[in-house]
């Protein structure tokens, strides 16, 4: 039965990925909220496909991460074909599994996805609201006053938070006002989930090129399933409604597939935009209602639990008193410039193997795979491809947050995986609270000291592991409840941490 209460201190609009993330994570924290949605009930077409490690990161936290996995396919290499055939392999799986615990490309439908993380939900006693609109918002110092339209009328909910996760079309967004300046490509995009039989319907993560388009193919659920996605040829993009008929000669083309069975097709028109702004005093935007761009790199959906996560920590700390209204102002700067970047670079992507010029067709049938079989044959290439793709190179080494940095560690970076002799650093993350990390001797005073939070100090043993992450042998990390480090400094002094809040504080 759906949730009825008057007064909360957040409300989510939309129960998408990015808005069910955002109310695990505040119920994990013990935070009052609700979650409406305008749909009958979870999404029931694949869509996005992609789940990268740092989301999986984010899930093991949470403590569903394999329920994901065991529902996802895997994939470990990515493979660019030139007309069907392979001219190279990037292997992703033995490099990453130094790197994090989820040491592969993941692909999940997002309609079982979101029903995983509904069920997640109702298990920890929590539901969405369905049949529920956002009307109208109001805000001022204290609180928001929301209209919400339901199956029974009109409803008035005050909350203490308003947060947008409802979407490209997001009513939030557009009661605040804010712009959402960017473009729209002229390509025409479409995406396909097939049964299909060939060389391409196996293995990992596949993109074949030809001078005419491209076709990219990712495997979802059983063997010989798979997703398809690449451009409308241009003689069928005016078509009112375009259809897998029109597609299926570029796709047999480009990837030498044949095609038993079409189960979903879709073709859209791809945008690429960021929301002047994420946040306006008590109303915040988190995913596609602050930022939308090509699927390329499979980063949207991801970048939006991101956005979830890194704004639902704060939300409880502030809510519960542990931490002051001021750490709500970090979520902004943190998360807008990464989408800033993460759309520059997608747009510059797409352009490449999307372009239909001569000089663009040459480039991507025959220039980009000779570049790409050159760089797959070094290791700094394929570190970098890893941890850009998995989105554990994400940083926040300019928030005020961020202090210090020791040897190649820098506060911002997100907190280098390494296994140790019982699992590995990780597993403390799941308290998502704030702690300390110290690889290598722990000095008595500063083990017994009191900190700030009642924040536990972790002792790690110094290995050749550790060091190959660039940590430091008993240097001081001060770790941020999502996995990211706030403060790096080589001293143990207690009184480091305790002067760290209170300039949060000021």
């Amino acid at each position: 039965m759906a949730e009825s209460k008057k007064r909360v201190s957040v409300l989510i609009v939309g129960a998408g990925p990015t808005g069910l993330v955002l109310a695990l994570w505040l119920q994990k924290r013990g935070i009052d909220f609700r979650i409406i949605d305008k749909s009958t009930g979870p999404g029931e077409t694949s869509r996005a496909l992609a789940i990268q490690a740092r989301t999986l990161e984010f899930y093991q936290q949470l403590g569903f991460a394999n329920d994901l996995v065991n529902a996802s396919v895997k994939a470990n290499e990515i493979v660019l074909r030139r007309r069907g055939r392979a001219v190279a392999t990037a292997k992703f799986g033995e490099l990453g599994k130094d790197l994090s615990f989820f040491s592969y490309l993941s692909f999940c439908s997002q309609d079982i996805h979101e029903a995983l993380l509904c069920t997640v939900l109702e298990k920890w006693g929590r539901q969405v609201q369905r049949n529920s609109e956002l009307l109208s918002f109001s805000q001022n110092e204290n609180e928001v006053i929301v209209q919400v339209k339901t199956s029974q009328g009109t409803e008035q909910i005050t909350a203490d938070y308003l947060i947008g996760c409802d979407g490209a079309h997001s009513a939030v967004r557009h009661g605040l006002k804010t712009k959402f300046p960017g473009g729209t490509y002229s390509q025409v995009f479409f995406v396909a989930d097939v049964m299909a039989s060939g060389p391409m319907a196996e293995g990992g993560l596949q993109i074949s090129v030809s001078p005419k388009g491209f076709c990219i193919v990712m495997p979802i659920r059983a063997h010989g399933s798979v997703r398809l996605t690449g451009i409308v040829p241009p003689e069928a993009e005016s078509k009112e409604k375009v259809s897998y008929d029109d597609v299926a000669e570029s796709v047999a083309r480009d990837t030498g597939l044949e095609v038993q069975k079409v189960n979903w097709f879709s073709s859209y028109h791809v945008h690429h935009r960021v929301a002047g702004k994420f946040h306006d005093g008590r109303v915040f935007l988190a995913g596609d209602a602050g930022h939308i761009h090509s699927p390329a790199g499979g980063q949207g959906m991801n970048t939006g639990i991101g956005d979830a996560v890194n704004l639902a920590w704060k939300l409880a700390d502030v809510i519960q008193g542990r931490c002051p209204p001021r750490l709500l102002d970090s979520y902004e700067p943190e998360r807008i410039s990464f989408a800033k970047t993460l759309v520059k670079t997608t747009d510059v992507a797409f352009q490449l193997i999307a372009s239909r010029s001569y000089l663009g067709s040459m480039f991507r049938a025959y220039v980009l795979p000779s570049i790409f079989s050159l760089l797959t044959r070094f290791r700094t290439f394929l570190d970098l491809g890893f941890k850009t793709i998995s989105q554990i190179r994400i940083e926040y080494r300019e928030s005020f947050l961020s202090e210090g940095s020791v040897g190649e560690v820098h506060a911002g970076d997100r907190l280098p995986w390494v296994r140790t002799s019982s699992g590995h650093n990780f597993e403390s993350l799941q308290s998502l609270d704030w702690q300390i990390h110290i690889y290598g001797k722990v000095k008595a005073a500063f083990q017994n000291s009191k900190y700030p939070l009642d924040m536990p100090v972790h002792q790690f043993e110094w290995s050749t592991a550790v060091q190959s992450t660039g940590l430091q042998k008993d240097a001081v990390y001060l770790i941020r409840p999502d996995g990211y480090i706030a403060l790096a400094t080589q001293t143990q002094d207690s009184r480091i941490i305790t002067e760290y809040f209170q300039r949060m504080s000021n």
